[in-house]
């Protein structure tokens, strides 16, 4: 059997980023990309681990496509190395690299059958017809979509040709494979249960995946390693869980889902938390979470909107709390968004779950409202 399930499960709590002793298998160093004067990648160096779902996220023209083409060879660095498997692959021509590539827009040919267009790399390579039609058989199965061998692409939904192009880059059995922005073209719904799926079947293949997304939640959903990415660097990289309770930035925190961000001075330091003085809270913020900064810093505290909890009573603590007026009121379904404005004219987002209709509630547009939050709520952000 040419695919083998489980052979490599998801990684789980092992995390071979965390032991020296283990080797990367895509390593990056200090690679950069330029066109003309304008620096696209600039100095990027990364470890990658064999079995990882690793995403590259940020914004449009960040920098993130330029680095994946540069792994599958369509670019060629301007300084900088590539290793896959411990193999050089700088100077290595795009055909004769282990790599292969899901585009955005799936590429497939639009005259052949799906098993034509599946088996395509197969037989350029020359292999044997009935191995070719085996391991072909194989891989569609592997992507559900046996049956389909004979239509055209043309005959198949968005979802359908995803998987096709998908089993496409398998069959090769590549050491990596790279997906640019692989599920930007399908509707939500769809979208949420590709991830899913695409997932699996990177756990049954074994094989190291980086994708390209600008979709927070697509990356966090999938990915067991994020590297976020601004203007050509690698800002961060970690488990959707650290990037997201942890981030390293402002830029981060603001990037990855919704935050709220507040300036402010650094007034105590004490070896297990910091209290920080703001001008748009009543109440100082005491943080248990906090970088590394003295007395007098400028610093900002990112507290995220799942994390306030509101009330119509006054708290009676010091710290880490501040009243408002409700502004508005974003209905979600399962959540609700309330926007509060603070009288330092702030306004501060606070989601609550929906547990009782929304006739039902307590809490209404233009009543004034109290927010607070526990001291392990929020991050010193001095970036």
């Amino acid at each position: 059997m040419v695919v083998q399930p489980n052979q490599a499960k998801r990684l789980n709590n092992s995390e071979p980023w965390q032991d020296p002793k283990v080797k990367p298998y895509v390593y990056i160093k200090n690679l950069t990309k330029k066109f003309g004067e304008k620096t696209t990648v600039n100095d990027v160096s990364l470890s990658i681990y064999k079995g990882e779902l690793f995403s590259l996220l940020g914004h449009s023209g960040c920098g993130k496509t330029t680095l994946l083409r540069m792994l599958a060879g369509f670019e060629s660095p301007t300084s900088g190395k590539i290793f896959i498997d411990g193999m050089d692959m700088t100077n290595t021509p795009a055909y004769k690299r282990p790599v292969s590539m899901v585009f955005q827009s799936y590429a497939l040919f639009p005259h052949m059958t799906v098993e034509q267009n599946v088996a395509f790399g197969l037989i350029q390579e020359g292999m044997n017809k009935n191995e070719i039609r085996e391991r072909v058989n194989a891989y569609l199965k592997l992507v559900q979509m046996s049956g389909y061998e004979h239509r055209k692409p043309h005959q198949l939904s968005g979802g359908e040709r995803q998987r096709i192009a998908l089993a496409r880059s398998l069959v090769k059995q590549p050491k990596l494979v790279l997906l640019d922005e692989p599920l930007a073209a399908l509707d939500k719904k769809l979208r949420e249960k590709t991830q899913l799926e695409l997932v699996n079947i990177q756990e049954k293949v074994g094989i190291t995946f980086i994708m390209v997304s600008h979709d927070q939640e697509e990356a966090m959903t999938m990915s067991t390693r994020i590297g976020v990415m601004s203007a050509g660097r690698i800002l961060q990289v970690g488990s959707p869980t650290e990037v997201y309770e942890y981030p390293n930035s402002k830029y981060v925190a603001d990037f990855i889902g919704s935050v709220n961000l507040f300036e402010g001075l650094i007034i105590e330091e004490h070896s297990d938390h910091v209290i920080v003085k703001s001008t748009m809270l009543e109440k100082n913020l005491y943080v248990t979470h906090s970088a590394s900064a003295p007395v007098g810093a400028q610093t900002n505290v990112a507290i995220r909107p799942e994390k306030i909890m509101l009330t119509t009573e006054e708290p009676s603590g010091e710290y880490n709390w501040t009243s408002g007026i409700v502004q508005d009121i974003a209905y979600l379904g399962d959540v609700s968004i309330y926007y509060v404005k603070l009288k330092s004219g702030a306004i501060v987002l606070a989601t609550t779950a929906n547990l009782v209709r929304f006739s039902e509630r307590p809490i209404q547009w233009d009543d004034k409202v109290f927010l607070y939050w526990k001291p392990e709520s929020g991050i010193v952000l001095t970036m």
